[in-house]
This record gives C-alpha cells, structure tokens and sequence, in this order.
C-alpha cells in the first residue's frame, strides 16, 4: 500500500487512456484550489422535452463543459429529489445497523470486469487507506430486466430483501438516464447521437454506496484522505448532489482543484475512462477525490453518496467513435481495457486479458 503522500505517477502504467498530469492521492496542505471557477449547471430539460435546436443547443453546451473538466451538473433532469433523500436514508442505515460479519459475508470480489460487493474502511484500494466503507452492485444484484437469463435471488446480494427492493427505484430513475445523457453528449461532439444505444440497452452499471463515517482527531492529523484521487473506469457516472461537500475536481487547464457545489436535487455527471478513449481524448476522464468538507463537519457527521456507474459489457469493444479524427487508440475488448485499468486498485493478478 502506498503512504499518504503517493502520487499517481507512480501507478501510471495501469492506464489505458492518456493521463498526463501528477496529483497526490490524499488532500495536502500544499495543493492550490480555484475558489473562482465554477462548474457549468446545466437544464437537462431543456434536451428531454426541447424542439431539435434546443437539443443541439443544450448538446453543444453539455460536451462544452464536459471538455473543458470533464463535469457538468445537471438539474431538470426529471427524477424527484425525495428520491435521494431515501437514498441517503438507506445508505445510512445499511452500513451503520448491519453487523460486520454479515457485511463480510459479501466481500467484494471480481465478476466480469467489476470489482462487485462490500469494501471495508481503508480497504477501497490497495494503494491507499481511504476513510469510507463502500458498497458495489450491479446489473445481476437487481430484479430488472437482465440480459442473461439467471433466477433472481436477492440474498446473494444484500443483507436485506427490502435493501433491493429500496435500491431499485434509484437504478430504474437513472437507467432511464443513461440513452439520453449519452446522446446528448455524442451530439455535442458532432457524432450520431445515438451511436451508443444498442450498448447501453440492459447495460451493465455498478451502484456504489459510499459511507464516510466522522474521522477521529487522529485520522484528522494523519493526513490521510476521504477517497483518493482517482478517475472513474466507464463511459459516465451519475452522481446525485451531496448534502455534506468535500468532492474535489482537478481542472487540467489551470493544474489547481475545484471544490464541487452542487445545487440539492441536481445530479454531477463526469466521464470516464472508457469515455475518454472512445472519444479519441475529447471528453476527458477527469481526476476527483473526497476531501475535508470546509465547514470541518467530518469530525462529527458521517457523508454518504451513491453514484451509478454507467459500462457497457464485457464482450463489448471500445473503439475511437466516427468522425473524431485518427484514432489514437486501438480497439480493445471492454474487459481488457476495464480490469487492466484497475488492478491499479486491486493488484495485477486482476486484469483479465481477451482471447
């Protein structure tokens, strides 16, 4: 495991896509932070229910933002706020009321490309001790409509029936997200828009529960971070707002972080890595991190936050879109380029190479 002060440069050979800069992992007293940017808020109604100019305007707007950090948030969107509010709710209540051995009895381990199942604290990643539990599940942890035809057995997967059960509203608001939010970026970037629909009908995703529980003061000098500066492993990731911040951007043009602020109800979306690379570098997968929340609540009140990772599956192949210019990048089979990328996180006998 690294010490607190790693850069990722030291791990550069995991990526898959282009990433140049250096950053510590963990927060640090030295890193530079432009309280004057602000990352662009978009009206996502404006594409769902707009004419065919205001679709291309809203487009042009939202791969604009997109390029210049990799960020946008979206309010309009469609998916009632009271929502989230369960969503924090259950978060809540499924790390702090279930006991550790039955947490452990669902150890995250790999199926396909994704890590899937519960992660303790300071176990997240084999590279740094980062101060959250988490939580993944995907596709096979849901009773939706599956690709593959498999019985639906809900204690695999949960602790709880009513776990999923509470889940599943969450997956079936955004799941109607990921077409529409992936069309609007590919029209932005001048692409047929819907170049992406066949892959991302019954896609795969990973729903993350994060729980960040109060730091002692001990942790507190330590040094250690939240969640290290990372860059998601998809096409995007639909983040409902925080009521407690502390998510931190890095900005690739000025080399300085920028505190999220995120209005309540509104979702952040970034993109990834498997973005970036079909995107031929266009649509950057940018560096983000868990900080201290500037009003020092980390001492005393737990933060939660439960993004959805968007992937396609793993027979999928990524390669540069039409009309992006000379590919800079080889096509490659999803699973490859995903279990490559992280075994960054979790030690190389990860990665899984295609036939």
């Amino acid at each position: 495991m690294a010490d607190i002060d790693s850069v990722n440069q030291q791990f550069i050979r995991y990526d898959q896509v282009r990433k140049a800069h250096t950053y510590r992992l963990a927060e640090h007293p030295a890193d530079a932070f432009d309280e004057d940017y602000e990352i662009a808020t978009l009206d996502f109604g404006r594409f769902l229910n707009g004419d065919d100019g205001e679709k291309a305007r809203f487009a042009k707007d939202f791969a604009g933002a997109l390029e210049e950090i990799g960020f946008a948030v979206l309010v309009g969107h469609g998916v009632d706020s009271a929502l989230y509010d369960d969503m924090e709710a259950l978060t809540h209540e499924l790390f702090t009321t279930t006991p550790m051995a039955e947490k452990m009895r669902f150890r995250a381990e790999r199926y396909g490309s994704v890590n899937q199942g519960y992660f303790p604290i300071e176990e997240t990643s084999d590279i740094h001790p980062d101060l959250v539990e988490g939580w993944v599940w995907c596709r096979r942890a849901f009773d939706i409509p599956q690709t593959r035809d498999a019985p639906f057995r809900p204690e695999e997967f949960w602790p709880k029936p009513e776990y999923e059960e509470q889940a599943r509203r969450l997956v079936l608001a955004h799941e109607q997200l990921f077409k529409p939010i992936a069309q609007a970026m590919l029209q932005g970037l001048g692409c047929d828009a819907h170049l992406l629909d066949d892959k991302l009908t019954k896609t795969n995703f990973g729903l993350r529960f994060n729980f960040y529980p109060p730091m002692s003061e001990a942790q507190d000098r330590s040094g250690a971070g939240r969640l290290l500066g990372h860059e998601d492993v998809d096409l995007f990731t639909i983040l409902p707002a925080s009521r407690t911040d502390g998510l931190q951007v890095w900005n690739h043009r000025s080399g300085k972080w920028v505190r999220m602020k995120a209005p309540p109800g509104s979702i952040i979306i970034n993109t990834g890595d498997y973005m970036q690379r079909i995107s031929n570098d266009r649509l950057p997968s940018t560096t983000h991190r868990v900080g201290k929340p500037t009003d020092g609540s980390h001492l005393t009140r737990a933060r939660v936050s439960f993004p959805i990772a968007v992937y396609v599956w793993e027979d999928e192949v990524l390669e540069v879109l039409p009309g992006l210019g000379t590919p800079k990048y080889e096509p490659i089979k999803a699973i490859t380029f995903h279990t490559r990328s992280t075994s960054k996180f979790y030690g190389d006998g990860y990665a899984v190479e295609s036939a």
